[in-house]
């Protein structure tokens, strides 16, 4: 079952799927899972993905999150310098 986490900054989400798209090298945040998909390999497609995996499904969201943990903490690392 898929979660939707719930951001704690709601005016925030604009600025989370901008970096999202940066991480991923897509211009659209919502193409952002399909580039990280094919990267990997992985057939997902738009519409119905019934037939992936619950481990295709995590290496998608995985692939993405943790580029997006990597890239705060370098932009919080330029900060304190």
């Amino acid at each position: 079952m898929a979660r939707k986490n719930k951001i704690l900054v709601p005016e925030a989400r604009q600025a989370l799927d901008q970096l999202k798209a940066r991480v991923t090298g897509t211009m659209d945040p919502q193409d952002a899972k399909y580039e990280a998909a094919k990267e990997q390999g992985i057939p997902l497609q738009k519409g119905y993905n019934g037939k992936l995996t619950s481990e295709e499904a995590g290496k998608v969201g995985g692939r993405i999150g943790g580029s997006m943990v990597q890239e705060l903490i370098k932009l919080a690392k330029n900060n304190l310098k």
